[in-house]
């Protein structure tokens, strides 16, 4: 399936103008080729492709709409790393994994104060595309800690932090939820001011094993747990 974003709007299909670059410029499709768009909200167009100079359009045999998602809907609030390329990583491979939410959250370890959030979503609708998903996660800005607290259920969420002295609960004994959220730390991890100050806002702790991760391995960890459940 050859598959790029776009906007569904009825029965008028109208291709991102990036990807209409793609397919002309790099990918040099032929008119009368068949291609899909979505657009990451559930709708699926698919048609036959028409150039016309340096534009590309769709013309539109089929639209479905609705089309269903993951079962679990997973957001990770993950601390920026120093080196951006790790978490760029973690970006793609948590979406090919069925990830519905990312957060970059600041912290008091936190090195990188500053993250460029248009390319982490550029690089989540690429990965999407990739991996045939019709819902494309959603990205938010970096928000502080704090804020970030303010608008979570803390029935859902878990914290996974490698605080020995600290009560945790193992990963493998949280149950199958349909929303669940889970908050990873920087290089360093999270203080014990910030693990006692989500306790406090009623955040329960988990282990992720006795091995120390890196933090996009242990971002990668847990999208890889929510997956497994979903298969």
């Amino acid at each position: 399936m050859k598959l790029f974003y776009g906007e569904i709007n009825g029965n008028g299909v109208i291709i991102n103008d990036e990807e209409q670059q793609h397919i002309v410029k790099v990918l040099r499709m032929k008119n009368g080729e068949e291609i899909h768009v979505t657009d990451g909200k559930g709708n699926l167009a698919t048609g036959t492709l028409s150039i016309e100079g340096k534009k590309a359009g769709i013309e539109v045999t089929e639209i479905r709409e609705n089309l269903p998602g993951f079962s679990t809907k997973l957001h990770i609030a993950i601390a920026p790393t120093k080196n951006i390329d790790r978490i760029e990583f973690f970006v793609e491979k948590a979406v090919e994994m069925g990830i519905s939410e990312i957060s970059i959250i600041s912290t008091e370890k936190t090195e990188r104060k500053n993250i460029n959030i248009d390319k982490i979503r550029k690089q989540a609708v690429a990965a999407s595309k990739q991996s045939l998903r019709f819902h494309f996660p959603v990205i938010h800005d970096m928000v502080k800690l704090n804020d970030f607290l303010k608008n979570i259920d803390p029935e859902h969420t878990f914290v996974a932090h490698c605080n020995e002295n600290l009560e945790r609960t193992d990963l493998k004994d949280i149950p199958a939820m349909e929303q669940i959220t889970f908050l990873i730390g920087p290089e360093g991890d999270f203080s014990e001011k910030e693990i006692v100050f989500l306790a406090d806002h009623k955040v329960k702790a988990v282990s992720l094993g006795s091995q120390r991760l890196r933090t996009e391995t242990a971002g990668l960890f847990v999208a890889a747990w929510n997956y497994y459940h979903m298969i």
